[in-house]
């Protein structure tokens, strides 16, 4: 796992993010860009910060919190980073992933940052963990219901059951309180779960699915 970490680490440093900028608030913040949306967890960081200054002020950034919190379900990573004082929206959308990009186009992504293509595969499995937001065109457009209220999937490389679910999670109309896991099947940990689901025609995104279809990647997920 401490390989799959340095990776995390790699991209975080690329996209500027190690440096907590993304919990900053205001117009026209990271936070605010529409991929951050359904980023949870500031409260916790903002609790533990709360604490630590209480006892020594001044001396541990949110930015090493965040990678600390991380480290517990990975590996034992080095601290002294330095919080972030400006936060940018016009940085997120050209260093994230888009959910509907291409192989080719996240290869560029990635190697732009100086990323591999195991890089990619290793920081996609990331998936394992976390929500997205029902209330956008992430995954809802891969599927919809026809007239008679029936199943029609637009991108068939989605196992038809899993899109049922997410239907009946996700129906016409829901909320931006309504989410999903990104993993179906082991949400809360941190394992190899993704590609299991891969190869079960689970992957939540179109970028996800990809995966399994391009022969660049697909032979390190589907087992030898």
């Amino acid at each position: 796992m401490t390989g799959s970490w340095r990776s995390v680490q790699s991209w975080l440093n690329a996209l500027s993010s190690c440096d907590a900028s993304v919990l900053l608030q205001g117009n026209g913040t990271e936070r605010y860009d529409p991929a951050n949306t359904s980023l949870g967890g500031s409260s916790v960081i903002d609790s533990a910060k709360r604490v630590l200054e209480t006892f020594c002020p001044g001396n541990v950034s949110c930015a090493d919190i965040i990678a600390l919190a991380a480290r517990d379900a990975v590996a034992i990573i080095p601290t002294g980073r330095r919080d972030g004082r400006i936060s940018n929206a016009a940085n997120a959308r050209p260093n994230i992933v888009d959910t509907s990009f291409t192989m080719d186009e996240m290869i560029k992504l990635f190697k732009s940052k100086g990323l591999s293509l195991d890089d990619l595969i290793t920081l996609s499995g990331a998936l394992t963990i976390g929500l997205a937001q029902c209330r956008c065109s992430a995954f809802s457009d891969r599927f919809q219901l026809n007239s008679k209220g029936n199943l029609k999937l637009i991108d068939t490389s989605l196992d038809s059951t899993y899109a049922e679910e997410l239907i009946k999670k996700c129906p016409a109309g829901a909320s931006t309180c309504n989410t999903v896991n990104n993993d179906p099947t082991t949400s809360l940990a941190f394992d190899n779960q993704y590609c299991s689901n891969l190869l079960a025609h689970k992957g939540l995104f179109q970028s996800d699915s990809v995966l399994l279809e391009d022969e660049r990647t697909k032979k390190q997920i589907v087992p030898g």
